[in-house]
C-alpha cells in the first residue's frame, strides 16, 4: 500500500503536523478515519443512486420525446426519495418455499460486491480510500463477487424465471470477463503498474498523453472492448438478459419487494459508476484535466473548448428565454455555477467526476437505443467477436510496446 496517496496520507499528515492527535493512538486514528472515509464514501452512492434513478428517467423521456417525472418536486428530483421511502415501508415479502439465510443475504451481497470495489478509486490525488499495489486486481476480484449474490437470490427464491435470469447473469459475468481481463492488460503494459494512481500519474503532461491517444489504434480499441465488456458486466442493454422483463418478469430480483428490491438497482448503478470510473481511470486520465494548451497551436485548441463551452451556454439560455422556462434557467444557471465553482476549488475532484458522468449518460443513451440481445448472439459476440479482438490487439500493444522501448 502506498502512504502518499488516501486515508493514510491524511492519518501521517494529522499524526504529524497537530499534536492533539496523540491523544488517540495510531491505529485508532487511521481506523476512525477509515470509518469515517468509508461512511462519506457510502453516503455518496446511495445519493448517487437515487440521483442516477431519476437521471435514467429524465434520459428515457427525452429520447422518447416525453417529460418523465414531473410532479414529485421541481421536475421530479424528489421522486426518487419518495421510491426510497415507499420501498422502505413496504412490506419485506418472503415466498414460502425459499431458502430464507440465502433469499436475505443476496442483495447485501450484490451491493457490497460492487461498493468495496471503491476503496481503490481515485477520485482525485488525495479522495481515496486506499491505493494499493494492485489496485486492477482488487477491483476485477471484488467485483466478481457480485455474480455470486445474483445467483444466491435466483437459487433461493425457488423459482423458475429467478434461476434462469441468475444462470444467465452468470454466464454472462464468466464469459465477458475474458475480453474485459484483456482489454485491460494494454494499459497495464504501458503503465508498469496495478497502481491506479499510478496509472494516472503515468497519463499526465496534457490530453495526448491519455492512454486512450497511445499507441494507436491498440488502445482505442482496447477502449472499446472494455466499455462494451462493462456494458455486459453490469447487464445494461443490450446485455440485460439476465433481468429481462419480456421473457423472466424481472429476473433474479422477481420475488424480491421493499428494501432488498432497491439493493439490487442501487447495486447496479454502483456497479455503472464504478465501471465509467475505471474506464475513466485507465484510458482518460483519471482526475488529470485534459490540459489543451499542452497542443500548442497557439493556444488555439483551449480557446476553442471555451468557445464551444460558451456557445452551449448560449443556447440553452436562449432556449429557456424563447420557451419561457424562467425556472430552468435558473436552475441551470445555478447548476453551471456549481460546476464552476467545484471545477476552481476542487479541479481533479471536477474532472474525475465530468469524465465518468459523460461514460454514464453513453451508458443510459445505448438503454434507450439498442435492442436486447438473445443469449446466443450474446456469446457469440463474446467469444468470436471480442474475445479474438481483445487477443489480437494485446499482441499488436506488446508489438507497439517492444518497438518503443
Amino acid at each position: 500500500m502506498n502512504d502518499s496517496y488516501g486515508v493514510r496520507h491524511l492519518q501521517k499528515h494529522i499524526w504529524e503536523n497537530h499534536a492533539f492527535s496523540h491523544i488517540f493512538n495510531a491505529d485508532f486514528l487511521g481506523f476512525a478515519l477509515m470509518v469515517i472515509a468509508g461512511v462519506a464514501l457510502l453516503t455518496f452512492v446511495l445519493v448517487y443512486g437515487m440521483v442516477a434513478v431519476w437521471a435514467e428517467r429524465k434520459v428515457a423521456g427525452h429520447i422518447q420525446d416525453r417529460l418523465g417525472p414531473m410532479r414529485v418536486g421541481w421536475h421530479g428530483w424528489l421522486q426518487s426519495l419518495a421510491d426510497g421511502v415507499k420501498l422502505m415501508l413496504k412490506e419485506d415479502i418472503i415466498p414460502t418455499m425459499a431458502d430464507k439465510p440465502l433469499f436475505i443475504l443476496a442483495p447485501p451481497l450484490v451491493f457490497l460486491a460492487a461498493f468495496t470495489a471503491y476503496a481503490v478509486l481515485p477520485f482525485s490525488s488525495r479522495a481515496q480510500l486506499a491505493d494499493l499495489d494492485i489496485g486492477v486486481l482488487y477491483i476485477t476480484a471484488v467485483t466478481s463477487l457480485g455474480v455470486v449474490g445474483i445467483i444466491m437470490a435466483g437459487w433461493a427464491s425457488n423459482s423458475k424465471w429467478p434461476l434462469y435470469g441468475a444462470m444467465r447473469s452468470a454466464a454472462l459475468v464468466v464469459s465477458y470477463g475474458v475480453p474485459l481481463g484483456l482489454s485491460m492488460l494494454p494499459v497495464l503494459m504501458l503503465s508498469g503498474s496495478l497502481s491506479l494512481q499510478e496509472i494516472v500519474g503515468n497519463q499526465g503532461g496534457g490530453i495526448l498523453h491519455w492512454n486512450l491517444f497511445q499507441a494507436f489504434p491498440f488502445m482505442p480499441l482496447a477502449f472499446l472492448v472494455f466499455f462494451i465488456s462493462s456494458l455486459a458486466e453490469t447487464n445494461r442493454v443490450p446485455f440485460d438478459i439476465a433481468e429481462a422483463e419480456s421473457e423472466l418478469v424481472g429476473g433474479y430480483h422477481t420475488e424480491y419487494s421493499g428494501i432488498n428490491f432497491s439493493l439490487f438497482f442501487i447495486a447496479e448503478y454502483s456497479a455503472m459508476l464504478l465501471s465509467c470510473g475505471v474506464a475513466a481511470t485507465l484510458f482518460l486520465g483519471g482526475y488529470l484535466p485534459p490540459a489543451f494548451r499542452t497542443l500548442g497551436m497557439m493556444g488555439l485548441p483551449r480557446l476553442l473548448a471555451w468557445l464551444a463551452l460558451g456557445l452551449f451556454l448560449l443556447w440553452r439560455f436562449t432556449s429557456f428565454w424563447e420557451r419561457r422556462q424562467f425556472s430552468e434557467a435558473l436552475f441551470f444557471a445555478v447548476l453551471t455555477l456549481a460546476g464552476l465553482l467545484l471545477w476552481r476549488t476542487f479541479p481533479h475532484l471536477f474532472w474525475f467526476l465530468t469524465k465518468t458522468g459523460v461514460l454514464f449518460l453513453v451508458m443510459l443513451w445505448l438503454r434507450w437505443t439498442l435492442p436486447r440481445l438473445r443469449i446466443d448472439q450474446m456469446m457469440y459476440m463474446c467469444w468470436k467477436v471480442l474475445t479474438p479482438l481483445a487477443f489480437v490487439n494485446l499482441f499488436g500493444t506488446s508489438l507497439w510496446w517492444m518497438w518503443a522501448n
